[in-house]
């Protein structure tokens, strides 16, 4: 397993979005893994390459199936093959249901801080939205959920979308949480949209709970974005599923993701899922166990060197959340700050709203660069705390 993630493969030059930096910097932004995909998945591309035509594609019973069976033998969810769609990635399909089952003006609650992406979706579109601010109490993060309820009655409100697990945090909503989200989301006729394409990069021996298997309302009333592409690092190949249980939402969703034109696959769309699925298992469990013992090590090297600096406790995800409060109020100077001194390319929390004076750590990288990137944190912290003094 050490050997296969130590590898290091050099992508610049490759019209790659993450390390399109200059030559001093280290990238450790942007939610994209620094390792080979699984070898089943580049043996099953090559194959199909190998045909040497590339003509229109359909998605065939064993994509289907492949969704169903990992989903049923890793989290004991019964998908039906009635309630999947393909769709070109999360993100597409996300912005295609907030324009088809929202109306322009209406508000779409979010819980902050969340991926910024969602912000685009929701403001691209005409619609406003609307925080329900996550409360950030002795290190860890929890649902406010009497802020929730009332953002959820607004009677402008229509949509909620959920990140689960939970990006930037790393929280994985547990089966409680999740029925009393739920359950307000009916209350308040308020649709649920739960992008849960982080759920296979969890803590080992820990699972996610998908939202849909929670409970009859959990169930009913919402759309849920999977994919293989950020545990197998194969989001250049622009594949995801929705799962929608529903049949009346479902054929709403589907005639926008079809009249956005972001139904159809490419060639190896249908292709890398299935090799995923079917036998890209055991090299998932390795790398959750590589992921892991980097982000330990990330943790006890800030514990040890950057004291003031707090790495907020994560479950899932390959991205670290660092509070970096006691070192900056302005968080976004922090970060400017650390690429210009020391080429350390990291995130800026405000990016994802209530984030302000937080970073976000990209981890997913050999350990090599992990070691690199906090000797460079280490040392821009110290010279930022230097600079203001």
């Amino acid at each position: 397993m050490r050997n296969r993630f130590d590898k290091e493969t050099n992508r610049r030059g490759t019209g790659c979005m993450k390390w399109d930096v200059a030559e001093r910097e280290l990238p450790m932004w942007v939610a994209d893994m620094d390792f080979e995909t699984a070898p089943e998945i580049t043996e099953a591309i090559k194959k199909r390459a190998d045909h040497g035509i590339f003509g229109y594609t359909l998605i065939e019973d064993e994509w289907y199936e492949a969704y169903q069976s990992w989903w049923k033998n890793r989290y004991g969810f019964t998908i039906e093959k009635d309630w999947l769609i393909f769709c070109t990635g999360v993100v597409p399909a996300i912005s295609s249901i907030v324009r088809k089952m929202t109306t322009v003006a209406e508000k779409v609650v979010v819980l902050t801080p969340v991926y910024n992406i969602f912000f685009n979706s929701i403001l691209n579109n005409g619609r406003n939205v609307l925080e329900s601010p996550l409360v950030y109490k002795d290190g860890a993060y929890e649902i406010d959920f009497a802020d929730l309820e009332e953002k959820l009655a607004d009677p402008q409100t229509s949509l909620l979308i959920l990140c689960n697990p939970h990006n930037p945090v790393g929280k994985i909503w547990d089966k409680e949480m999740l029925g009393r989200i739920g359950d307000l989301c009916v209350k308040h006729h308020v649709l649920v949209l739960s992008d849960e394409i982080h759920c296979d990069l969890t803590m080992p021996g820990k699972d996610y709970v998908p939202f849909a298997s929670v409970s009859e309302n959990c169930r009913k009333n919402s759309i849920t974005c999977i994919a293989p592409t950020k545990a197998f690092n194969i989001a250049g190949i622009q594949t995801a599923a929705v799962v929608i249980p529903d049949e009346t939402i479902r054929h709403r969703v589907n005639r926008g993701l079809n009249t956005d034109e972001v139904a159809e696959p490419n060639v190896f769309a249908a292709i890398a899922p299935v090799a995923a699925f079917e036998k890209g298992g055991a090299w998932l469990d390795d790398l959750r166990e590589y992921l892991w013992e980097n982000r330990l090590y990330a943790e006890a090297f800030i514990e040890k060197e950057i004291p003031e600096i707090h790495a907020v406790k994560a479950e899932a995800t390959y991205l670290m959340w660092l509070d970096c409060t006691a070192v900056a109020k302005d968080g976004t100077d922090l970060c400017e700050f650390i690429r210009e001194d020391s080429g350390l390319y990291l995130c800026d929390g405000n990016e994802y709203r209530n984030g302000n004076g937080f970073l976000r750590v990209n981890l997913a990288c050999q350990r090599a660069k992990v070691e690199d990137g906090m000797r460079r944190l280490k040392q821009s912290v110290d010279a930022y705390k230097n600079k203001n003094r």
